[in-house]
C-alpha cells in the first residue's frame, strides 16, 4: 500500500482516540516518509515532536500501527532537513534506491499539508474566480491556465488555495507534485556551492535539477522574495523554461501582480503572465461571517458563540484570515481564564479591545492616506479621484498614490482603480516622479514625512 494512504489511514483511526488537542498537536502535522526493512521513519514539524512522541506515545504508536499495516516496525522520528542530509549523504547505490522511492513518497516528498484542500477552503465573492481557476488547473494540470499566477495580501488563502490544488493532484493521479516557498528554492540553490569529500558539486547539482525538473507540478510560494537573488533568479527562469517546455504544471503566488514585481527580471515578470494571473480580494462581511463559523464547526468548540459577537469580530478585526480565526481562539482563551464564564457580547468586546485596536491602528488603508493627503493639500477626496489635470491637484494625487504603494501592500492596478480607475501606468509613473524628486528635495521629504505621521 502507498505510504500516504497508510498514514492516512493510520492517523484516521486515532483520531478519534485521542483528544482534539493531542491529535492537533503531536499528530496532524506528522507524514510517513519510508518503509522498509522493519523500519518506518516519521517526518515530524519539530524537535519538541522527536521526543515527545518518542517517549510519550512510541508503543501506542506501535501498536496502532500494526493493526493498520499488519507487521510491526521500528519507528523513527526525524525533521525534513535531517531528511535532506541523509540524502547528501547517500552513496550512489543509495540514491539510486532513493530515487525508487522518490515517487512513491506521497504528500510529504510534496511537501504539502493534508488540511489545506478544496472541501476546507470557504468561497466568497472576493476569492470565488481564484478558487475556480485553481480548481481547473487541479483537474487538467499542464493543460490549461500555465502558469497559474495568484496574488494577494498575507493572510487571504494564497498558501491554502495552493496546497488544495497540489493535494487534489496527488489524490487523483500519479503525478509527481513539489510545493516549495521561494525561501526553500534559495537555500537549495545556495546549496549547490557545496562541496563533497570529493572537492566537486556534481551530487547536489544534480540532486537540485532532479528535485525541481523531474516533477510534474511545481508549486512555488512567495515569489516575490527572489527579489535581489539575482543567480537564483537566473537559475528558476531555466527551470520555469524546462517545466513549461514539458508541458508541466507551474503555479506561483506573490504579494503582488507580475507587473508590480520590479525587483523580479523583465523576462521571468512576462514569463508569469503567459498563463492567467488572478487576485484574492480581501473577504467581505459575508465572508468574513463565514470564515469564523467555520473555525468554530471545525475547531469542536463547545462553547456556543451568539450571532452578535460573530458579527462583531467580523466587523472589527480586519480582513486577514489568520487574525479572524486568532480572535476566535482569544475570545475563548478569554473566556476560560474568566473561570469559563458565557460568552457574550460585552465580553466579546472586553477580550479582544486590544487585539481590535491593534488590528485597526496597524491598517493604512488607501480611504485613510486619500482623507490625510487630502487634508494637508486643502483639496476633497473627490478631487483626487476625478479626471482633473491642474497642478494643484495633480502633485496631490502623486504624493496619495506614491503613500498607498510605500505603507499599503496593494498593487498598482488596486492603487489606480481607488483612484477613479486611473491604469496602473499612471500609478507607477506617479510613483516614480516622486521617489526621484525626493532624492534632490528636501521640502519635498519633510512633506512627506509629515503626512507620514499624520497618517499614523
Amino acid at each position: 500500500m502507498d505510504v500516504k494512504i497508510l498514514w492516512s489511514n493510520f492517523l484516521n483511526s486515532i483520531k478519534n482516540e485521542l483528544s482534539p488537542i493531542t491529535y492537533e498537536t503531536w499528530f496532524k502535522e506528522t507524514d510517513l516518509y519510508s518503509l522498509s526493512d522493519g523500519k518506518a521513519i516519521i517526518i515530524v514539524p519539530m524537535h519538541l515532536h522527536k521526543q515527545h512522541l518518542a517517549e510519550r506515545y512510541y508503543d501506542f504508536i506501535v501498536d496502532k500501527f500494526s493493526d493498520i499495516s499488519g507487521g510491526t516496525y521500528e519507528f523513527e522520528f526525524v525533521l525534513k532537513d535531517e531528511v535532506k542530509k541523509t540524502i547528501l549523504n547517500l552513496d550512489d547505490h543509495q540514491q539510486e534506491i532513493f530515487d525508487d522511492k522518490d515517487n512513491e513518497i506521497g504528500s510529504v516528498g510534496c511537501n504539502l499539508k493534508s488540511s489545506y484542500s478544496f472541501d476546507t477552503f470557504i468561497v466568497g465573492n472576493s476569492n470565488k474566480f481564484a478558487h475556480a481557476a485553481a480548481l481547473s488547473v487541479a483537474e487538467d494540470p499542464g493543460k490549461i491556465y500555465n502558469p497559474l499566477f495568484i496574488y494577494g495580501n498575507s493572510g487571504l488563502g494564497k498558501t491554502h488555495l495552493m496546497h488544495a490544488i497540489g493535494n487534489y493532484i496527488v489524490q487523483t493521479s500519479n503525478k509527481k507534485v513539489l510545493y516549495v516557498t521561494s525561501e526553500q528554492f534559495i537555500s537549495d540553490f545556495l546549496g549547490i556551492n557545496k562541496k563533497d569529500e570529493k572537492g566537486t558539486n556534481f551530487n547536489y547539482v544534480e540532486f537540485f535539477k532532479n528535485k525541481y525538473r523531474n516533477v510534474d507540478v511545481l508549486l512555488i510560494d512567495d515569489i516575490q522574495f527572489l527579489g535581489g537573488a539575482t543567480q537564483t533568479q537566473q537559475e528558476f527562469f531555466h527551470t520555469f523554461n524546462t517545466l513549461y517546455g514539458d508541458s508541466k504544471q507551474i503555479i506561483i503566488s506573490s504579494d503582488r501582480s507580475p507587473d508590480d514585481l520590479k525587483l523580479l527580471e523583465d523576462r521571468l515578470r512576462t514569463r508569469f503572465n503567459w498563463g492567467l494571473t488572478v487576485n484574492i480580494y480581501p473577504p467581505d462581511f459575508e465572508l468574513r461571517i463565514a470564515i469564523l463559523k467555520r473555525k468554530i464547526v471545525g475547531g469542536a468548540i463547545e462553547k456556543e458563540i451568539p450571532e452578535d459577537v460573530i458579527e462583531y469580530i467580523a466587523s472589527n478585526t480586519g480582513s486577514d484570515v489568520r487574525q479572524l480565526e486568532g480572535s476566535i481562539t482569544r475570545l475563548l482563551a478569554y473566556s476560560t481564564i474568566m473561570g469559563g464564564t458565557d460568552i457574550t457580547l460585552n465580553l466579546a468586546i472586553e477580550a479582544l479591545k486590544d487585539y481590535v485596536n491593534k488590528g485597526i491602528s496597524e491598517k493604512n488603508d488607501i480611504h485613510k492616506i486619500q482623507k490625510t493627503v487630502a487634508e494637508f493639500f486643502q483639496v476633497t477626496v473627490e478631487d483626487l479621484k476625478s479626471k482633473k489635470r491642474s497642478a494643484n491637484l495633480a502633485f496631490p494625487r502623486q504624493v496619495a498614490m506614491y503613500l498607498c504603494r510605500k505603507l499599503t501592500n496593494e498593487s498598482f492596478p488596486k492603487i489606480g482603480t481607488e483612484f477613479g480607475g486611473k491604469d496602473h501606468s499612471t500609478v507607477m509613473h506617479s510613483c516614480e516622479k516622486i521617489d526621484k524628486e525626493l532624492k534632490v528635495n528636501k521640502e519635498l521629504y519633510n512633506t512627506i514625512e509629515k503626512i507620514k505621521n499624520d497618517i499614523t
